[in-house]
Parts: C-alpha cells; sequence; structure tokens
C-alpha cells in the first residue's frame, strides 16, 4: 500500500505543502470538502485552494511551520470551489526528513458543516429561548411558555436558584407581542421594604428628603413591556397590598403623587420558596398568591434532569470558547460522568460556574477530570465510602431508560416519544439493557 492510498482511505482532508507553501499531496477528501480536483491543487500554493478566513491574517499552517508547534483542532472557515462557505476544523504538524530538516508542512482538516447543522437542529428542538432540555418535564414546561407568551395572563415561575427562572420569564417575552417593548427585573428581595417600593412605583419631587427630583418607577419603564418580580415570596406583606391593588386595577401612583397612573406592564413572578406554604404560615397574602398564580410554571432542579447535563455542558463550552478566544472541543467521558453524578445545589448557575473554572485551568482540546473544581472531584470520593460509586454513562442512559418506561407503563412508542427515539432505537436499547418488559 503506497502513501497515497493511505492518505485517501483517511475520512479527513489532507494536504502538504512544500517550504513554498506549493501543495504537494492532497487526498479524497480534501477534494470532497473543498470541491477542488486533486490535478487542480497540487502545485498551487495552499490559499489559492482554500480561501480560509485567516489565510491573510494569520495563516494557521505559516504559524506552525514557523514556531514548530502543532495547533490542534482549529476552528475556520474555507470557501468551497463554488463558492459558498465551509466552516473546518483543522490541525497542522511540520514535515521533517530523517535528519529533522524541515521540508514543510500538513494540514488535516474535517468538515464541521453537517455538526452545525446538527447543533442548529437540536437548538429548534430542544431550545427555547436560553433554556436548553430534552428532560420530558422540561418540554412540557417549554409548550406552557409558548402558548402562555401569546397572552397577557399573569404567570407565577417557582424553582430553586440557579435553576433558570429569569431565563423563562425572558423567553415569555421574547415570544410575546410585547418583546419589542421592555422587560424590567426588580429583585424583591434585595432591597429594604421603602426601597423596593420607590423603586416599583417611582415617586414625585419632595415625596421624602432626598428625593430632589421626579424619578419614575420599574412600572413605568416596563410600560407596554413585562416586569419580572424575582424572588417575591420575600416582598414585604405592606408592599404586597399595593401590588395587589395594580394587580386588580391596573393602576397606581408614585410616592408622593396624587395622580394615578395606568400600568401597562405584563407581571411575571418568580420564588424559589413554597408560596402556599408561606400563605400556610401568614408571610405571604393568600390573594395575591391567587392572582399571580394564574399559570404556573415549576422549572425541575439540574439533579431531576440530568440527562440535560451533557448538552448544556456543549452549550457552555461554545460560549466560553467565543469569550475566552479558547478552541475547547469537548469534555472527556471520565468528567462528564462525574459532572453527571454530582448533586448541583446550585443548579445550572453552579454547572455554568463549573465549566467556566476548568476554562480557565484547561489548556488541551478536552476538558479532564483534574480540570474539574475541587468541590466536585471530591464529591465522589467522599460519596465512595458510603457505597455511593460513581456509573457510567451506559448505567445512567439505562436507569433513564428504565424510569422512563416505567412513567409510560411500559408501553414503548409513548416512552420513544418522551425520549425523543424512535421505536426501534428504544426496542435496541431494552434488549443491550436486558430491561426486563414488566420491570417494575
Amino acid at each position: 500500500m503506497n502513501d497515497n492510498t493511505i492518505l485517501d482511505s483517511i475520512a479527513d482532508g489532507v494536504f502538504t505543502v512544500d517550504n513554498n507553501w506549493r501543495i504537494t499531496s492532497f487526498n479524497r477528501a480534501a477534494e470532497t470538502i473543498t470541491g477542488t480536483a486533486k490535478k487542480d491543487a497540487i502545485g498551487k500554493t495552499c490559499y489559492e485552494v482554500f480561501r480560509s478566513d485567516v489565510c491573510e491574517s494569520g495563516c494557521v499552517l505559516k504559524k506552525t511551520m514557523t514556531t514548530g508547534r502543532p495547533i490542534i483542532n482549529r476552528s475556520i472557515n474555507i470557501l468551497r470551489s463554488d463558492g459558498i462557505k465551509i466552516p473546518v476544523s483543522i490541525s497542522t504538524a511540520l514535515l521533517k526528513d530523517s535528519k529533522g530538516a524541515i521540508l514543510g508542512g500538513a494540514e488535516t482538516f474535517r468538515d464541521l458543516s453537517m455538526e452545525m447543522e446538527l447543533r442548529k437542529e437540536l437548538n429548534k428542538k430542544y431550545r427555547i429561548g436560553e433554556l436548553i432540555s430534552k428532560n420530558h418535564f422540561m418540554q412540557q414546561v417549554f409548550n406552557i411558555i409558548r402558548q402562555v407568551a401569546r397572552t397577557n395572563a399573569t404567570v407565577l415561575i417557582q424553582g430553586e436558584s440557579g435553576t433558570g427562572k429569569e431565563l423563562a420569564a425572558r423567553a415569555i417575552h421574547n415570544l410575546s407581542l410585547r418583546k419589542e417593548k421592555p422587560f424590567i427585573a426588580v429583585n424583591c428581595g434585595a432591597l429594604p421594604e421603602n426601597l423596593l417600593e420607590s423603586e416599583l412605583f417611582g415617586y414625585k419631587k419632595g415625596a421624602f428628603t432626598d428625593a430632589v427630583n421626579d424619578k419614575p418607577g420599574r412600572f413605568d419603564a416596563a410600560k407596554g413591556g413585562t416586569l419580572f418580580l424575582d424572588e417575591i415570596g420575600d416582598m414585604p406583606r405592606p408592599l404586597q397590598v399595593k401590588l395587589l391593588r395594580v394587580l386588580q386595577e391596573k393602576t397606581y401612583e408614585p410616592l408622593g403623587s396624587i395622580i394615578t397612573k395606568k400600568a401597562d406592564a405584563r407581571i411575571i413572578a418568580a420564588t424559589n420558596k413554597n408560596l402556599e406554604e408561606e400563605v400556610k404560615t401568614g408571610n405571604f397574602r393568600e390573594d395575591l398568591f391567587y392572582r399571580i398564580n394564574i399559570v404556573p410554571i415549576r422549572i425541575p432542579p439540574l439533579r431531576e434532569r440530568k440527562e440535560d447535563i451533557p448538552l448544556i455542558i456543549d452549550n457552555f463550552i461554545h460560549h466560553f470558547n467565543t469569550i475566552y478566544k479558547s478552541k475547547i472541543r469537548g469534555i472527556s467521558q471520565k468528567a462528564l460522568s462525574l459532572l453527571v453524578q454530582y448533586n448541583w445545589p446550585g443548579n445550572i448557575r453552579e454547572l455554568e460556574n463549573s465549566i467556566e473554572y476548568a476554562f480557565v485551568l484547561c489548556d488541551c482540546p478536552l476538558i479532564e477530570k483534574e480540570h474539574l473544581p475541587v468541590k466536585i472531584r471530591n464529591f465522589i470520593l467522599n460519596d465512595a465510602g458510603t457505597g455511593n460509586i460513581p456509573l457510567s454513562l451506559e448505567e445512567i442512559e439505562k436507569r433513564a431508560v428504565i424510569r422512563a418506561l416505567q412513567r409510560n407503563n411500559f408501553k414503548k412508542l409513548a416512552t420513544a416519544r418522551e425520549l425523543h427515539i424512535d421505536k426501534n432505537t428504544l426496542r435496541r436499547k431494552i434488549k443491550k439493557y436486558n430491561i426486563p418488559e414488566n420491570k417494575a
């Protein structure tokens, strides 16, 4: 088998250049990806064939031939022979003879078009706004968000801290007819009662000592749009009465004013507390609870939808690659398994912080276990003594399939729909994991 046969058997595109940047070899995959025949590429300079967006400003292969250091999985765009822009991932290396003299350079490149299309399809299927999930219950939340966005109904979003309650509120706003108007957020637990009241309703000059000018409130700022009242469970009871009036009469008065103003803002409230329990203990008004609880939405904690962790991590990797100008391709199986095992008390916010931490430490294509925060690495070690041995990704998938089967009374079609797979794939997984047909 000669060198050309070996190169043509490789799925990735491969080409080599001499020290004058003339292409000396060009495999079959390179022909397919670029749309340029080997006979037309040989002898030309690489930038004549690839017309990459970095050819003139920062040729990757030139950098390797100048510094001697290879570059791994750099994402760039090339211009195919028919003028279509193609995203590719490239890696470079030096070519040397037996004595170590540099003969030129080699570059491999992989077409990312399919990967990009799949990412777009995943975004359509599993994404709404900045929320990402394929979890069955979260998909129900997505459906509620789409339906309620078409109305002006008041929404109450409940969930633990860090689950993405504000992201859900923003998704409702961005899908609504009010999307061109402001989205204004207020944390009801961050300000004392007197400041929160003036923040919400505004005040007139002279309403109190420091009121030297009129100041509009958040209701005024959100006019025509959406007012997001975060942590409404922490709102003082006297203010709850005033908010109830706004919701009932659609009017309010700024502090120190006798002029009634119209409240034209859709209200979306959120809390990490159980408001029904808060009503029972007298901390939250029952009439206000029923007024804001017209459309309830519960965002489940991350520990209840661990099948979403790989999707969310992939999204964060893409996000932080952009911010840090990094080229991290993904996460190793060992590191991913560890992240899936962790209980995530801080939910998605904690996961985001953990991936950003890994970006700071990672200097290789994949995030490894050692790049993760110590707290997460120690979690498994601490649990090992209590018998909580880390599960493999296959065991995690097996358990997810069993739970889905149980929820759907072992009806395969319904289970396959919940898992977003076809029925034949589900049958293969049942056979692979030896799951009894009537497993309780």
